[in-house]
Parts: C-alpha cells; sequence; structure tokens
C-alpha cells in the first residue's frame, strides 16, 4: 500500500495540487483493555503512583500510529495529539463509570500545515515530537528542523501556523534525531509563571547534560537538565503545584525498552541551572510499555492528579499504540 506522505511527494513531483490532502479524514479505533500494569500481578501501586488502567489501540487506517506529544483539553476527554509523520490527531476518550480509560471515538486525522497553508511535504520538516497547549493555541515542538510553531487551537486541524517562538537553544547544539522532544506549559502561579519550556531529547553540553530552555516570558534562556544514560527524555508536562515530571525511554538490546518518570522542582528551573530530580517510576520488561513517548497531566473532579502516558508505535508490527493512566500519589 502506498502511504498518504508518498502520494503527496508523487502530487507535488508532477505539479499537481495536495489540497485535498489537507483535509480532515476520520479513522475507527479498535481497543483492548489492559487491567494490569505489571504483567501476571494484580498489584496496583508502583512507585509514586497508582494504576488505573490502559488501553491497547489498533486501526483499519494505516495513518494512525507514531503519537510522539499528546494533550487532553479541559474536558479530560477531548485530546490533542501529533505524530512525528507530520499528522495531527484529536479524538476523545471513552471512559467507564469508574473513569478508567475504555476506548476512543471521534477520532479525526489531518496534515499538520506550514505558514502558507500546505501539508506536509519532507517528514524532517514536520518531525513533531512535543505538543503543548498555552491559552487559544497549540504549540508543537519539531526536531529536525528545531522550531516551536503555535496554531490557533480552535481549528487546529486546518489552521495554518500563525506564530512562531524562538527556541533559545543555538541551533548548532542540537543532534541529529536528538533535537527538541518535549514542550510544556508552566502554571501560571508558578515560579515560572505561565512560561513555556522545552527540552531536547539527546543533545547535550561540553559536560553530557541535555539542553533546555524557557522559550517565552522575561525568565527565557537555556537551562540544563542530568542526563542519566541509558535514558532519554521522550515528554514532559507541568504538575498544578509547578513542578516538571519528566518521561523517560530506554532501548537496548540487551534489557529491551524501558521508561520512567523523573520529578524536577519548579523553582530549580531557572535561566543557567543544571536541574535533576527523583525518578516516582521505573518500569521495564514484564510491564504493559512500550516505546513511551507521550503524557499529559490533568486533574479529575476529585481532585486527584492523573498522569496519563501513551506511546509510539513507529508503525511497527513489533510495537503498539498504548495508552495508560495512573493517579499520583502525594505524600
Amino acid at each position: 500500500m502506498i502511504h498518504r506522505p508518498v502520494i503527496a511527494s508523487l502530487l507535488l513531483s508532477l505539479g499537481l495540487s495536495t489540497a485535498s490532502l489537507a483535509e480532515t479524514s476520520n479513522a475507527n479505533i479498535n481497543v483492548r483493555q489492559i487491567s494490569h500494569f505489571k504483567v501476571g500481578s494484580d498489584e496496583t501501586t508502583f512507585g509514586s503512583f497508582k494504576f488505573l488502567g490502559g488501553i491497547e489501540f489498533e486501526s483499519d487506517n494505516d495513518l494512525v500510529g507514531a503519537i510522539s506529544g499528546f494533550r487532553f483539553l479541559e474536558d479530560r476527554t477531548t485530546f490533542l495529539a501529533v505524530a512525528d509523520t507530520g499528522y495531527w490527531f484529536k479524538g476523545k476518550l471513552d471512559r467507564g463509570d469508574d473513569g478508567q480509560p475504555k476506548g476512543v471515538s471521534s477520532f479525526q486525522i489531518a496534515s499538520i500545515l506550514d505558514q502558507n497553508g500546505s501539508p506536509s511535504r519532507d517528514k524532517w520538516q514536520f518531525d513533531a515530537e512535543g505538543l503543548a497547549i498555552k491559552g487559544d493555541r497549540a504549540f508543537v515542538s519539531f526536531e529536525r528542523n528545531a522550531r516551536i510553531d503555535g496554531y490557533p487551537l480552535d481549528n487546529v486541524l486546518s489552521a495554518p501556523v500563525d506564530v512562531n517562538v524562538p527556541v533559545q537553544i543555538p541551533a548548532y547544539e542540537f543532534r541529529r534525531n536528538g533535537g527538541l522532544e518535549a514542550l510544556a506549559v508552566s502554571p501560571s502561579d508558578s515560579p515560572l509563571k505561565g512560561a513555556m519550556v522545552a527540552l531536547a531529547e539527546r543533545s547535550v553540553d561540553e559536560k553530557g547534560n541535555l539542553f533546555a530552555a524557557i522559550v517565552d516570558g522575561p525568565q527565557a534562556g537555556v537551562f540544563t537538565v542530568k542526563r542519566h544514560s541509558p535514558f532519554d527524555i521522550t515528554d514532559a508536562d507541568f504538575l498544578p503545584g509547578g513542578d516538571l515530571l519528566v518521561l523517560e525511554r530506554r532501548f537496548n538490546i540487551a534489557s529491551g525498552v524501558g521508561m520512567r518518570i523523573r520529578r524536577i522542582a519548579g523553582a530549580d528551573i531557572i535561566k543557567g541551572a543544571l536541574v535533576d530530580g527523583d525518578v516516582l517510576l521505573e518500569a521495564g520488561a514484564g510491564y504493559q510499555i512500550d516505546n513511551m513517548e507521550g503524557m499529559s497531566i490533568t486533574k479529575d473532579e476529585k481532585g486527584h492528579i492523573n498522569v496519563t502516558l501513551v506511546s509510539d508505535d513507529n508503525h511497527s508490527f513489533l510495537q503498539r499504540n498504548l495508552l495508560l493512566e495512573f493517579r499520583l500519589i502525594e505524600n
């Protein structure tokens, strides 16, 4: 089967219009429930989290997958996501009476557009990795052509870029396929006062620390994050109190895939600082994980802080699309 990006390239090479490729399409999503995080165990508490439930999902639409950034909107049901293949995904997470994830509905797909309203032509130009919601805009960080673009949230699936945010980190510091990976917006009443933060996946300074930046606001500037090999940053989001949770993953032949979540004090994030934090959760072989790349932190109607994780299947039959949900256990 010829994939949509290939079709787009063929049309462009022939001088034909790609307008139709920018249109929104729908997809049916099939799910399988995940009731236990640790395979073969009834445990529910893992580190600082209680596992609430999850789903494995797939579709007969071959564009579904490769999710690299994920955010719930205010209702905790509607979600927005980006794929590193250059697409928006928008849908609803269906929940049971207990609030656990049960299914996905109203799933829509659209090409991420450039400032001229054109769909993605080359993957390296639209390698979307991070996603954050700030006010009436959705911001996306792109890895290989490092930039942060903003899109109007009310018509994000069909809108061109309408604002660009300076990255702060010098372009020459980004390593190939290890550039901008995570994007998060701090709470307005936190030390960063609503500023947006970007973190690199594997781009490090001369001391081996990961580049990061406060990209807007009066405190804008570069800081670094302590890297603990073999883990790489894949996403981040702020807790309501202002601390930053950082999602990381590892993969090697010997131990396979792994993930962990680190907590960084919000007050430590200032221009020029080197920050680190405690590991709240770590999981590897024997757990229901895959290539975990997206995270969204929300507060439910009872005031509980929930953390939702999603995986990037790389459009590989050897990997899975997962959505896992946890509740933060505060001491």
